[in-house]
C-alpha cells in the first residue's frame, strides 16, 4: 500500500536513548513515534539489503556512513518479503539517487512501506556513545519531548526478552524460487538435485539464490517445525538460517534441532550457527554493541588464512561447554569471538558471518559448495 501522502521532510525529529541520550533531526519516511533496539552498521552500501534483512527485526538501524539513498532502490535487492526494521537513522539522506536500476528514492521507499526515519543526526557522535555504553533501546518521536519520550520508554520491554523469530518466520511450508513464489502445497518435484531444507530463524533471499545456483531445490519450513515433519519432506541437508534476537528462547528450535543430528548434513548460519552450538552444548551470551558491517576479520585456525566477512549480529558463541567433537575452526581477529565451528565426525559445520552477504565480500561462498559435496556424497 502506497503512503505516498504522507510527507514528514519539515518536521523535526528526535532519538532518544533510554539512558537519557537524545539526538535531533528531521523526520523523513512515515509514522510517528518508533521504538526499538538501536545498532549501528559500518557497511558503506547496502542500505536496502539492511533494511529487509530479518536480523534486524525489533531494531532502529543507524548507519555509519553518512550519506545514504546515493544509488537509489532496485527492484529485485531486497532480502525479504518486507522492510525489517523499527526506525532508520541516518546523517543524511538524498532525493536524488543516480543508478540506472533506480525504481524510487530511498525516502519514497521509507514512505511506502511506513517506516519512520531520521536525517541530519550526527551519527557519529551517536556510534561512538553506542560503542561506549553498549547498546540501548531507543525512540525516534515527532511529537514528545525528551522526558514524554523517556517516560514511555521506561515501560518499554527491553529487545532481549522478546521471541523476534516468530515474527520474521515463514507462517507455512513453502518451496522457494528466483522469481520468490511460495507454492505452498505442491508436490515436491524430486530430482537428481540435493533438496535443502531451510529451517525459517529469518532467512535472507540471497541465501536461496546462491543454493539454487548450486543445483539445490529449496523448501523453506517455519522455525517452530518438527523433527520428524522436516524428515518427511526427505531433504538431503538441511540449513538453520539467521534470524534476530537471543538464542537463548529458542529452546524449542533446539530441542528439534537436536533431534536431526547424525541424519543429514546440516549448515548453521549467524543464529543457526549459535542453536547448533547449544545443541553441543555451549551457551551464548550478549555482545556489548555487536559485530554489523562488511568488513570483520576473521581467521582460520585451521589455515591460517583471513576472510574479511560480513557480519549482523548482537549475541555470540561461548566456547566453554562446548562437546568436545564440535570444534571451534575460526575467530574473529578483533575480539577472538567465535566465527565458525565443524563437528569431528558428522558433515556440521557452522558460520557466525554471512557468506552470503549482498553487497558484501564473497571470500567465503565455498562454505555453499562444501555444503552441496556433502549432500552429493550422501545421495
Amino acid at each position: 500500500m502506497s503512503l505516498g501522502n504522507i510527507n514528514n521532510s519539515e518536521k523535526n525529529a528526535l532519538l532518544v536513548l533510554s539512558d537519557g541520550r537524545s539526538f535531533s533531526g528531521v523526520a523523513r519516511g512515515a509514522g510517528s513515534r518508533v521504538t526499538g533496539e538501536v545498532v549501528f552498521s559500518t557497511s558503506m552500501t547496502g542500505y536496502q539489503e539492511a533494511l529487509t534483512d530479518p536480523s534486524f527485526a525489533g531494531q532502529i538501524l543507524t548507519m555509519t556512513f553518512p550519506l545514504q539513498g546515493n544509488y537509489g532502490i532496485a527492484e529485485k535487492t531486497d532480502e525479504s518479503s518486507r522492510v525489517q526494521v523499527e526506525g532508520f537513522v541516518v546523517r543524511e539522506l538524498t532525493d536524488l539517487p543516480s543508478h540506472g536500476s533506480s525504481v524510487m528514492s530511498l525516502n519514497e521507499y521509507l514512505i511506502n512501506n511506513n517506516i519512520l526515519a531520521m536525517t541530519g543526526v550526527d551519527t557519529r557522535s551517536l556510534t561512538r556513545h553506542l560503542r561506549s555504553s553498549g547498546v540501548l533501546m531507543g525512540t525516534i518521536t515527532i511529537d514528545e519531548s525528551v522526558d514524554q519520550a523517556l517516560y514511555r520508554l521506561g515501560s518499554t520491554p527491553d529487545y532481549s526478552t522478546a521471541d523476534h523469530v516468530k515474527s520474521v518466520s515463514a507462517p507455512s511450508i513453502y518451496k522457494f524460487s528466483e522469481e520468490n513464489r511460495a507454492l505452498a502445497d505442491s508436490e515436491f518435484d524430486a530430482n537428481s538435485s540435493p533438496h535443502v531444507v531451510v529451517l525459517d530463524l529469518g532467512v535472507k533471499h540471497n541465501i536461496m539464490r546462491l543454493l539454487e545456483d548450486r543445483g539445490c531445490q529449496v523448501t523453506v519450513v517455519p522455525h517452530l517445525t518438527l523433527a520428524s515433519d522436516i524428515l518427511s519432506l526427505r531433504p538431503d541437508g538441511v540449513l538453520l538460517s539467521p534470524g534476530p534476537g537471543d538464542p537463548e528462547l529458542l529452546g524449542e528450535v533446539t530441542r528439534s534441532v537436536s533431534d536431526l543430528v547424525g541424519k543429514m548434513p546440516m549448515l548453521g548460519i549467524c543464529l543457526g550457527h549459535q542453536v547448533l552450538a547449544k545443541v553441543f552444548g555451549a551457551k551464548t551470551y550478549k555482545m556489548k554493541f555487536g559485530h554489523r558491517g562488511a568488513n570483520h576479520p576473521v581467521i582460520d585456525t585451521v589455515t591460517g588464512r583471513v576472510h574479511i566477512t560480513s557480519q549482523n549480529h548482537g549475541f555470540a558463541v561461548d566456547s566453554d561447554g562446548l562437546q568436545a567433537d564440535m570444534q571451534v575452526t575460526q575467530v574473529h581477529l578483533n575480539d577472538e569471538s567465535v566465527e565458525a565451528m565443524r563437528h569431528a565426525s558428522e558433515p556440521i559445520f557452522t558460520l557466525q558471518y554471512h557468506s552470503e552477504a549482498s553487497p558484501g565480500p564473497n571470500d567465503t561462498e565455498y562454505v555453499f559448495d562444501e555444503f552441496v559435496q556433502f549432500m552429493t556424497e550422501r545421495m
